[in-house]
């Protein structure tokens, strides 16, 4: 049985082995829980049920539901099927857990926020993504990819560009060629600030990346907070703790 590639679902299934394999083995450690996100035809499952028996999945499409099922022999209760995008993580899990998968391109940011959102359980991540989100998840400041992903999980996880897949290991071949990258929780269990008014901040400076922070920001702050020397910044030549610092300075007008 073979399930035929839907462009609805951005799917492109890996069919390399070696490389199956190599994405499983980027997981470091001795993680609790190991969560997979789109098995598809489920290259990485086999890997992973080998390796980590407290393991289940997320997969929206019920075909695919039903070749991992019947044609992979994978436990029902190892499949849950759902979109990750819209389900309580919490409810299925409250410990610890490591996230893995082949995300589909068109939704790859979406995905990365609702790990951010679980960021106090999600201590790992090891997923392979279109290259370019890659480099600029792993962007630091100054470059021109650097951007609102950049900062957020930055800021929160330990970015690590593993390597670089080629277009010709997947069906469909994808139109531009693949990376695998690794987050690792870092020690910032909380940000010296609001966090809320923190994700506020750094989506509105680089939702108008070519203005000045004094141009983008300025419904946010008093006028007097607006004369200071780093409102002259742009966004992309600001780090973590410097975008931690202008939400401190956001929160001043907040509480009045």
């Amino acid at each position: 049985m073979f399930i035929r590639p839907k462009k609805s679902l951005g799917q492109h299934f890996l069919k390399d082995r070696n490389i199956a394999g190599k994405i499983v083995n980027s997981i470091e450690g001795n993680p609790e829980l190991v969560v997979e996100i789109g098995p598809g035809m489920g290259v990485l499952t086999k890997f992973l049920l080998e390796k980590y028996p407290n393991f289940f999945a997320f997969e929206i499409d019920k075909e695919s539901v039903e070749y991992l099922k019947n044609s992979l022999s994978i436990p029902e209760n190892k499949i849950i099927t759902g979109d990750f995008l819209k389900l309580d993580l919490k409810s299925y899990f409250s410990g610890k857990c490591t996230i893995i998968g082949n995300f589909p391109y068109n939704i790859s940011s979406q995905i990365f926020f609702k790990i951010l959102e679980n960021r106090e359980n999600v201590t790992q991540t090891v997923c392979m993504i279109q290259k370019e989100v890659a480099e600029r998840i792993n962007s630091q400041p100054g470059n021109k990819t650097y951007g609102i992903l950049s900062v957020l999980l930055q800021a929160f996880y330990n970015i690590k560009y593993l390597f670089t897949v080629n277009e010709n290991v997947f069906v469909p071949p994808p139109k531009v060629k693949s990376a695998v990258i690794r987050l690792t929780r870092n020690n910032t269990l909380k940000l010296d600030c609001n966090e809320d008014l923190f994700f506020r901040v750094v989506k509105t400076a680089f939702n108008q990346r070519r203005k000045t922070l004094r141009n983008s920001l300025r419904q946010m702050y008093n006028p007097e907070t607006l004369s200071l020397e780093i409102f002259n910044k742009r966004p992309e030549q600001l780090g973590v703790q410097e975008f931690v610092t202008l939400t401190k300075l956001a929160q001043i007008k907040e509480e009045k």
